[in-house]
C-alpha cells in the first residue's frame, strides 16, 4: 500500500473516527501454573497424573506461536494490563480468545477434554471479571456430542456469566491417528455436526437461542488432509479459512441457518476471501442445480437417434469403427432420492442464498488482509450484498509484532480509497456489534460503548427515538 501517513497510530486513527473500535480476536495468553490449580480444582488431585500419561500429538504444525515482544506478551498474559494499553491500540473493546485453552475442545479423552474445558472456563471468568468495560473472554465449548456441548453451555453462560463462546468446529470421532516421521496426524472425515453428523445437533443451536450466545469458532485444520507437511508456515496459510468454509457449508446445506434464522455464527482469523467466493459458488451453483433446473440434466433427455445421427455425420473412421459399441450406449445415470441439494436450507430464489448466508455468517479479518475490502465490494458480490467481515487483531500471536500497530494497518484500507467510511464503520465497529448484539441487545450494556452500541441496533431496526 501506499501514501500513508507514516506517523499515523492506532490512537490517532481512532481519535479521528466516530464510531468505536471493536476487536473481535485479540488473545491471552494463559499463566500456567496458575491454570494447572483450576485443572486439580475440577479434576482432582490426582489429575495431572493422568493429564501427564494422556497421549500428545507432537508435530511441526504449530510452534512459536505467542508474541516475542516482551510487553505484549506481560499484556497478554495479565488482564489489567490489556485493559490499560486497549487505547493505544486504538481499540475500545476487545473480545479475546484462548492461545493454550483452544485446543481444550479437540482432546480426544473424554473425561480430560471436559475437565480442561471446564477448567480453562473458570480460568477466563475470574482472571476477566472485573474488566467487563473493556474486556471480555470466550468459553471454550467441546462438541463431541450434543449433551457435552448443552451442559458446558449452561456451566459456562448460565453460571460463570460468559458472553462469548468458542465452539469446537468439527468431531474427531470419525477420524484416526496415523504416525509420521514428524509426528502424529489424522486421516478420515470430520463431523461437522449440521450435514451427515452421528448426532443431531439442532438442540446445541436451540441452547445458544435460549442462552442469547452467537455460535462462533476458531477452529484448526492443521494435520490432516493437504496440511500434514514438516513446513509450518505450508500448513498454517489458509487453514482457519478451509475449517471455516467447511463447517459454514454445513450451516448452510445442513439448513441450520434457516431453522434458527435468530443465530449469527462467527468465524474468526479465516478472512473474508474465501467466503466471498463461497458465496458467489452459492449463488451459481443454485442456478445451475437448483431444483428449478436440475431436470435439465437428466441424461434421459438426450434424444438417442439424433445422436447417433450426429455421430455419424461428425464421427472420425476410428469413432464410426465404434459404432455397434456407440449404439449400446446407454444414456442413464442414478440419481439420489433427493435430487435438490438445496433443499435443507430451503433455496427457491438467490435471495434465500443472501439470507441464508450474507446475514447469518460473520468473519474475522486481520488488519493486514487486503483481500477485506472485497466484502464491501457489492459490484463483485451477487445481489450487491456486503459480508460480515470483521476486524480482529490477533494481538498476542506471531502474526503481530507490535500490538499497537493492527488499528493503524486496517485503517490503509481507508486511505488506499478500497474502503470508505461507512465500510469501515462496518468494518471495525457494526458487524461486531450485529453478530452479538442481534441475539443478546444487552451484551455491551454496562461496557463503554454501550451507548453506541444500543444507537446502531435500534437503527438497524428502524428505530429513530
Amino acid at each position: 500500500m501506499s501514501n500513508h501517513e507514516k506517523s499515523l497510530t492506532s490512537a490517532d486513527v481512532r481519535g479521528r473516527l466516530n464510531h468505536p473500535v471493536i476487536d473481535t480476536d485479540g488473545h491471552s495468553i494463559e499463566i500456567g501454573p496458575l491454570l494447572d490449580d483450576y485443572v486439580r480444582e475440577v479434576g482432582g488431585a490426582d489429575f495431572a497424573r493422568r493429564l501427564a500419561a494422556t497421549p500428545r500429538r507432537q508435530t511441526r504444525r504449530t510452534w512459536w506461536v505467542p508474541t516475542a515482544n516482551t510487553v505484549d506478551r506481560a499484556t497478554a498474559m495479565l488482564p489489567r494490563m490489556m485493559a490499560e494499553r486497549l487505547d493505544a491500540f486504538g481499540i475500545d473493546y476487545s473480545i479475546l480468545y484462548p492461545t493454550i485453552g483452544i485446543g481444550s475442545p479437540y482432546i480426544a479423552d473424554a473425561e480430560v477434554r471436559r475437565v480442561m474445558c471446564r477448567a480453562a472456563n473458570r480460568y477466563y471468568a475470574d482472571m476477566y471479571g472485573g474488566f467487563e468495560d473493556r474486556l471480555t473472554h470466550a468459553a471454550v465449548i467441546p462438541m463431541e456430542t450434543p449433551e457435552e456441548a448443552i451442559e458446558e453451555l449452561d456451566y459456562a453462560v448460565g453460571v460463570l456469566g460468559h458472553k462469548v463462546v468458542m465452539m469446537e468446529g468439527y468431531g474427531r470421532r470419525n477420524m484416526r491417528d496415523i504416525a509420521e516421521p514428524s509426528g502424529e496426524f489424522m486421516v478420515g472425515r470430520p463431523d461437522v455436526f449440521a450435514l451427515e453428523s452421528d448426532y443431531d445437533y439442532d438442540p446445541v443451536w436451540a441452547k445458544c437461542v435460549e442462552l442469547k450466545v452467537a455460535p462462533t469458532f476458531h477452529q484448526p485444520s492443521m494435520g490432516f488432509g493437504f496440511r500434514m507437511s514438516n513446513v509450518y508456515m505450508y500448513n498454517h496459510i489458509g487453514h482457519f479459512a478451509a475449517a471455516a468454509e467447511a463447517l459454514s457449508k454445513a450451516l448452510f446445506f445442513g439448513g441450520v441457518t434457516q431453522r434458527f434464522p435468530e443465530l449469527r455464527f462467527g468465524f474468526l482469523e479465516c478472512g473474508v476471501g474465501w467466503a466471498c467466493g463461497l458465496y458467489g459458488d452459492l449463488v451459481d451453483r443454485w442456478k445451475k442445480r437448483g431444483a428449478h433446473v436440475i431436470d435439465r440434466l437428466d441424461p434421459a433427455n438426450i434424444d438417442r437417434e439424433a445422436f447417433l445421427d450426429y455421430v455419424s455425420k461428425y464421427g472420425s473412421e476410428r469413432i464410426l469403427a465404434k459404432m455397434t459399441e456407440i449404439r449400446s450406449i446407454v444414456f442413464e445415470e442414478s440419481a439420489p432420492n433427493q435430487r435438490d441439494d438445496f433443499a435443507l436450507a430451503g433455496i427457491s430464489s438467490p435471495e434465500d442464498v443472501r439470507e441464508r448466508f450474507v446475514d447469518k455468517f460473520f468473519f474475522g479479518c486481520e488488519a493486514d488482509d487486503g483481500l477485506n475490502a472485497l466484502a464491501f465490494d457489492r459490484k463483485i458480490n451477487p445481489l450487491g450484498a456486503r459480508l460480515g467481515a470483521m476486524f480482529g487483531s490477533d494481538i498476542s500471536h506471531w502474526d503481530v509484532a507490535d500490538a499497537t500497530e493492527p488499528v493503524r494497518e486496517a485503517y490503509e484500507l481507508v486511505e488506499d480509497e478500497f474502503l470508505g467510511e461507512e465500510d469501515f464503520r462496518d468494518f471495525m465497529f457494526g458487524n461486531a456489534a450485529r453478530l452479538h448484539g442481534a441475539l443478546n441487545p444487552d451484551f455491551f450494556r454496562g461496557s463503554r460503548i454501550g451507548p453506541d452500541v444500543d444507537r446502531l441496533l435500534r437503527e438497524a431496526a428502524g428505530v429513530t427515538a
